[in-house]
């Protein structure tokens, strides 16, 4: 189960690494170059999607990065159009930092109907969108506003609500290609407040910046723009 390797990991104090592919941005063809590169990195674990992905490669994307490398890979979609049954798991993402009921709830009931064809291993998860300094993707395409960065214990609030609702990760993003990343001490407050294993993402620019998150508190650190303008991140 993959929670459950989630879980043990933030018991032992092990940190986790994923690398976000937006789909939107890969060719196939170029899938074997990328997984190489993943190889060689620290990363445990592989997010798919994007805000705004509406292709129709998103299996053979997949498929292909499974035939390369041997990490569990999460489903991170923007809407029910990104889903795939050939992913290990999914995302299911709660936009707790909005109130646009398609994000809240209406997505997640249009995506019933497809996940029930699937064997994918479903994780409830609280996303809270922080304000990072330029409109990001996901602000212009959910229609909602970021929690402002300055408001650390509202932010720690939306974060124990959506644990106590019962999701089962919490996603602090800043978005991507976002200009700043989420604030230190919003992820301490956050990682306090919560008992939940705790996602970071969006703005992170260099390997100091994942370090300081692990040590503010977050148990999975995502990389994706970084990563994709230069492949050589890790090295």
């Amino acid at each position: 189960m993959l929670y459950e390797q989630i879980l043990s990991a933030k018991k032992e104090c092990k940190k986790l690494l994923a690398i976000l592919i937006d789909p939107d941005k890969v060719a196939v063809e170029r899938i074997s170059v990328l997984t190489e590169k993943i190889k060689q990195s620290p990363a445990t674990h592989i997010f798919v999607g994007g805000s705004s992905f509406a292709g129709h490669h998103l299996d053979e994307i997949i498929i292909e990065i499974k035939s390369k490398i041997n990490l569990p890979i999460l489903l991170f979609p923007g809407n029910p159009s990104q889903i795939s049954a050939e992913a290990d798991g999914i995302l299911f993402l709660m936009l707790l930092s909005g109130r646009n009921p398609d994000y809240l709830v209406e997505h997640q009931i249009n995506a019933v109907p497809i996940l029930e064809k699937t064997k994918l291993e479903i994780i409830s998860t609280g996303y809270i969108l922080i304000e990072s300094g330029s409109e990001t993707a996901v602000e212009r395409v959910s229609k909602t506003k970021p929690l402002p960065k300055t408001n650390v214990e509202y932010v720690a609030q939306t974060a124990k609500a959506g644990e106590l609702i019962g999701n089962k990760l919490l996603y602090l993003e800043a978005g991507s290609g976002a200009l700043n990343a989420v604030p230190l001490e919003i992820i301490k407050n956050v990682s306090n407040r919560i008992s939940v294993p705790l996602i970071v993402g969006g703005g992170i620019r260099s390997k100091k910046q994942i370090a300081d998150a692990y040590t503010a508190g977050a148990d999975l650190v995502v990389i994706g723009t970084a990563f994709e303008n230069d492949l050589n991140f890790f090295d």
